[in-house]
């Protein structure tokens, strides 16, 4: 978090909400639908992934902390990564301005067709990281996740040892139905087949799983003529969410079925290849990992690199949302969205007003955030 301010937005969720009620733009908020959202909508939480068939789509790819909640803040949460992307790629102000802009007109363009609306112009980024996955196979994966191509994972600095009450556990997961049924539907496997784990270690991956039980595993595929697959599956602790749900929102309690049925509704692709579970006390979500899944990663944007990917972006995210909403729903969240225009730019007044707020605020705690990060090394 401390490499850039946009890493420290990233990965700063509950500063996110917190600065967000402390903001004065808070008093004039509206209330979307009650709808299944991200809650965590930054940049790198969108990218290509593939479903069972490898039919590539740029979605939202991490659902952690997704609640039935409020739309607008997926797009408050976009607004401020875009921004803070745009920062870092020393951009002025007024292309910020424009990106809020066309996050709104891509918004927008989803709602009114969610189905073939003008998603616009494809960015470059997005180009470049879906061309990277569909070429993609297991090897890549298997190379990129585990330094080899063969079915084991090296222990080292990113995987721990299990203990063998463990590996059990982990192993027990794939004998339900569920998991199994999720795994063999994936290969498009029919008749008598078999699956079994292999292997499986602790998975020291990112900010969003650190202290909980997060596993990597690797599964057989075997049927009646010993012929094999194999797969890479992630297993993910899943606690309460940050994001504040919508007043009397009704969600499965079990927080692995939570993020099962949030990514059920905001991106199909992932939520054909997800389960939930239960494991060492914790309820979890069991994910089989796809060579084409990828983060969309920008390092530098250009204007008008930015501002399409602005547009682009936000379609996604208005798609994800409007594919939940019938026709008369989503006229009126547009009519919502309309009704607060502000005056200077073609855009929300609540949105700008909430980035502008949010960006000065995670400047200031960046900065902070470097410091401590520096006396704590010094010592």
């Amino acid at each position: 978090m401390a490499r850039s301010a946009h890493a420290y937005v990233r990965g700063n969720t509950a500063k996110f909400y917190e600065w967000l009620v402390e903001s004065p733009a808070a008093r004039h908020l509206p209330e979307g639908p009650p709808i299944w959202i991200c809650g965590d909508c930054h940049l790198g939480n969108l990218g290509p992934i593939a479903n069972g068939a490898g039919k590539v789509e740029i979605q939202i790819r991490d659902l952690d902390q997704a609640v039935i909640g409020n739309p607008l803040h997926d797009l408050i949460r976009l607004g401020l990564s875009l921004a803070t992307a745009a920062r870092g790629s020393d951009l002025p102000g007024v292309t910020t301005a424009r990106m809020i802009e066309q996050m709104m007109l891509g918004y927008e363009a989803a709602l009114a067709d969610p189905t073939s609306g003008d998603a616009g112009p494809e960015p470059d980024a997005v180009k470049t990281v879906r061309r990277r996955a569909l070429g993609r196979r297991w090897r890549h994966l298997a190379k990129e996740r585990l330094d080899d191509v063969e079915p084991s994972i090296p222990l080292g600095k990113r995987f721990w040892r299990l203990e063998e009450s463990e590996q059990q556990a982990v192993a027990t997961v794939f004998e339900e139905p569920a998991v199994a049924g999720m795994v063999l539907a994936l290969r498009h496997r029919e008749g008598d087949q078999r699956v079994s784990m292999t292997d499986a270690a602790y998975w020291m991956k990112g900010c969003s799983s650190l202290g909980l039980l997060r596993i990597a595993a690797i599964v057989e595929m075997r049927d009646p003529d010993d012929d094999r697959a194999y797969a890479l599956v992630d297993i993910k602790q899943a606690i309460a969410p940050i994001a504040p749900a919508a007043r009397g929102a009704k969600m499965p309690q079990r927080q692995g079925e939570r993020v099962v049925a949030a990514a059920r509704a905001l991106s199909p692709h992932l939520g054909e290849r997800i389960a939930a579970a239960h494991i060492l006390d914790a309820s979890v979500f069991v994910r089989e990992l796809m060579p084409q899944d990828l983060k969309l990663e920008v390092d530098q944007f250009t204007t008008d690199q930015a501002t399409k990917a602005a547009h682009y972006l936000a379609f996604v995210v208005g798609k994800a949302h409007a594919r939940q909403l019938g026709a008369e729903d989503r006229r009126l969240w547009q009519a919502e969205l309309n009704r607060s225009r502000a005056t200077k730019i073609d855009a929300p007044s609540w949105l700008w007003e909430s980035v502008v707020d949010l960006a000065g605020r995670h400047e200031a705690g960046y900065l902070e955030h470097c410091r401590r990060y520096a006396m704590a090394a010094a010592a």
